[in-house]
């Protein structure tokens, strides 16, 4: 009996596509248990900022300029060439010194002139009134003799007219005198004011005209300097009109430059101006603080960033306001969350003293040195997220 062999090719044909196949389960298997094993929870961590003890302010801000609070302009009261200035800007001056000279040659002629004429006149009213004692005189003679019948009633008659003439006469050089006086003093004013002095003790801030120039005082004063006190400084601020009804009189506030933004000067308000300024549809009240000023370090139109106290606290907890949540009774009670000993955060009933913008002040419910929870974040992720709920709500 013959026996047949298998065939050899196909031994290893065989092999390989159960090899395949165990591979193709063994993946299933591997597939399947990654899928359907239960992943670790991803662990959480709290974003904190450790409760600390400060102050808060609540302020009103606004923008300002600074500028001299007692100035005058000084300016020219007759026309012609400013011939002479005597001093320029930046300059210390005494009230009564001499700052400006215009040509005075004009105003001299006419003041020469002047006193001419009220001589003359003088000499005139002199030389009338000896001729109203001479008809004054003769009117008593006349008089005299009439009542005696020693002379002609046409001769009183003229003696008296004589004499009221004379008085006349007198009268109206008087009236002319008096006249040709005050044109003299008139010119003698003008004369003076070609000599222009400093009005108060201050500093020259701004010269309009140069030495040299013709000045044209016919329509108005021309100004020619301005001498201010910088002892004293004003801000003004304009402030929205929504903040008006915040401000007062006397409130206290501060301001920084824009040079100097960590240095606070201290200021009080002295008037809120009642006519507004309107810029690209925005209502603005100025109001006006004083400062003093004692080193001149503060300087016209400086650019000040001005900050009203409406309120302000001290030695209370200061958190951020997005760390809270009002509660829906509203008023000043607020929920915070804060970590307790297992760093699990609990829910606190707090309330506040002061709120801002950004910043509450909290009266009570926080403790400094306390972990107040500020957002979830997790461990695989540098960025925050919300704040997680509280327990049962």
């Amino acid at each position: 009996m013959t026996q047949q062999s298998a065939n050899p090719a196909a031994n290893p044909a065989r092999h390989w596509r159960r090899y395949g196949l165990g591979l193709l389960l063994l993946a299933a298997v591997v597939l399947a248990a990654c899928t359907l094993w239960p992943k670790p929870a991803a662990s959480t961590q709290w974003l904190t900022q450790r409760v600390s003890i400060g102050e808060l302010e609540q302020t009103v801000t606004a923008q300002g300029a600074l500028a001299p609070r007692d100035y005058v302009d000084v300016g020219a009261q007759v026309s012609g060439q400013l011939s002479r200035v005597y001093v320029a800007i930046g300059d210390q001056v005494k009230k009564g010194q001499l700052l400006a000279q215009i040509d005075p040659e004009v105003y001299q002629t006419k003041v020469a002139a002047d006193q001419a004429a009220v001589a003359d006149l003088q000499a005139q009213l002199e030389q009338q009134q000896v001729a109203t004692v001479r008809a004054r005189q003769l009117l008593t003679r006349q008089t005299a003799l009439a009542k005696v019948d020693a002379t002609t009633a046409e001769t009183l008659e003229q003696a008296q007219a004589g004499f009221d003439q004379a008085r006349a006469g007198e009268r109206s050089l008087q009236a002319q005198l008096a006249k040709a006086q005050a044109t003299l003093k008139g010119d003698a004013a003008n004369l003076g004011y070609t000599r222009i002095y400093a009005p108060l003790d201050g500093t020259v801030v701004s010269q309009t005209v140069l030495q040299g120039q013709t000045i044209n005082a016919s329509q108005s004063a021309p100004t020619l300097l301005r001498v201010a006190r910088l002892d004293t400084m004003t801000v003004e601020a304009e402030v929205a009109e929504a903040d008006i009804p915040l401000l007062r009189p006397g409130m206290a506030a501060y301001f920084t430059t824009l040079g100097d933004s960590q240095t606070r000067h201290a200021a009080s308000i002295r008037q809120i101006k009642p006519t507004p300024t309107t810029s690209n549809d925005v209502v603005l009240y100025t109001v006006l603080l004083d400062v003093a000023n004692p080193g001149h370090k503060l300087m016209i139109d400086m650019t000040a960033q001005v900050f009203f106290r409406l309120a302000r606290v001290s030695g209370l907890p200061v958190v951020p306001l997005s760390a809270l949540q009002p509660l829906a009774s509203g008023g000043k009670r607020y929920r915070a969350q804060v970590l307790n000993r297992d760093g699990q955060p609990e829910t606190r009933e707090v309330e506040v003293a002061l709120v801002t913008r950004s910043q509450a002040a909290i009266r009570s419910g926080l403790r400094a040195g306390e972990q107040l929870v500020l957002a979830q974040q997790s461990a695989d992720s540098s960025k925050a997220g919300s704040m997680p709920p509280p327990p049962g709500g």
